[in-house]
């Protein structure tokens, strides 16, 4: 076998497809007999089901994640100009969308898991009235703690868009995430644990009235066909991706999820080396582990990922640089509300383990065995 072919990859499409392929067939053969592509039942179905598997009243679909921020953000009432408090650690979608919005990101530091410090925005928010909204991001399939979160929302009279792109079904003190907020978005891009054969997202809620308006802004602001009450936007979920997700991945959640938190808890039971920082998230939380993050030296980072790659696993950094710090950022209005120090130090430390649900019981061993003999310095 040559060292590619031996290579434990971050994620396995190959293995997703001979799980599911049959089952995705089915999906696109039941699209194409139907003879309706576009915002049809396929999409009706799969936005019902959604909204009840996260126990909302409302899920709308949409063409991202991206998206599903934007639409969520501005379906809520945040307008031009308003601040929005969020992280300075996560996928740029997250800032984007608030960009998109034609609001004004707020960066406060993360804490010590790599999530939104909520402490440092109580501070934030009872310093300047002018931050109207919140864009927490549930980072690496973590849950926030909710309980804090409804405390600041309330107290604050916020209007807070949760990102749950990295976590569905992750639950804070038995609640699950994106149910605080007045919406909350998913990504169903191909890594995500609920991922497409291509991009989708989705805006949960149960606000009919924000619905509504995500319905409408998803689809040219129309309210009724040829009328048009806003400047919307073309993101819709194709009747294709809607049918995949619906009949062959949806129903594969909960077991791809229970995998994913095995193989997570292999980790954190294993790794033991004297360089190597493993996540220790609070007991109320119960994370879906879309990546599995570890700390490593940062003057030693490439020296580790190498050392990795030669014993045949695949690693990735998430994320290097940190939003405020974008060259996309040049000349966009944003503010920095607290040093960024824990956020810097995660962003030069970080390296993400292969974590995805077909994974075999000796691959785990094998990457494992892999971080616990990296030569200490």
């Amino acid at each position: 076998m040559s060292l590619a072919e031996a290579q434990i990859p971050l994620n396995n499409f190959k293995r997703l497809w001979a799980n599911t392929g049959e089952s995705v067939l089915d999906a696109v053969r039941r699209v194409g007999e139907s003879g309706w592509y576009v915002l049809g039942g396929e999409v009706a179905s799969f936005e019902r089901t959604l909204a009840a598997r996260v126990g909302r009243g409302h899920a709308i679909g949409c063409a991202s994640g991206l998206d599903a921020i934007e639409i969520g953000l501005r379906a809520s009432g945040v307008m031009p100009g308003t601040k929005v408090l969020t992280t300075p650690l996560s996928a740029f979608a997250t800032t984007l969308a608030i960009l998109r919005a034609r609001a004004v990101p707020v960066f406060v530091d993360v804490d010590e898991h790599g999530l939104l410090d909520l402490d440092l925005c109580r501070t934030a928010l009872a310093s300047d009235p002018a931050i109207r909204a919140m864009v927490p991001v549930h980072l690496f399939g973590h849950a926030l703690d909710l309980n804090v979160l409804t405390e600041l929302r309330d107290r604050f009279e916020l209007t807070v868009v949760e990102d749950c792109a990295q976590a569905i079904g992750a639950v804070h003190a038995g609640q699950q995430v994106g149910s605080v907020g007045q919406a909350a978005a998913l990504s169903f891009y191909p890594t995500k644990n609920l991922g497409a054969l291509g991009d989708g997202g989705a805006v949960t809620t149960d606000d009919a009235g924000i619905a509504a308006r995500c319905r409408s802004l998803r689809d040219y602001g129309q309210s009724q066909r040829y009328l048009h009450d806003e400047l919307g936007m073309n993101s819709r979920l194709d009747e294709l991706q809607a049918a995949i997700l619906g009949h062959a991945f949806l129903p594969r959640l909960t077991t791809w999820t229970t995998r994913r938190r095995e193989v997570a808890e292999a980790y954190l039971s294993g790794l033991r080396h004297p360089e190597v920082r493993v996540p220790a998230l609070s007991s109320a939380a119960v994370s879906v582990w879309h990546l599995f993050p570890i700390g490593v030296p940062a003057h030693r980072r490439t020296a580790f990922m190498e050392h990795a790659r030669a014993a045949g696993v695949m690693t990735a950094i998430h994320y290097p640089r940190l939003i405020p710090d974008q060259p996309a950022l040049r000349g966009q209005p944003f503010e920095v509300r607290s040093p960024l120090a824990r956020a810097t130090a995660l962003a030069a430390s970080e390296v993400s383990l292969p974590i995805h649900p077909f994974l075999t019981d000796d691959e785990v061993s094998r990457i494992v065995a892999a971080v616990c003999t990296w030569p200490v310095a």
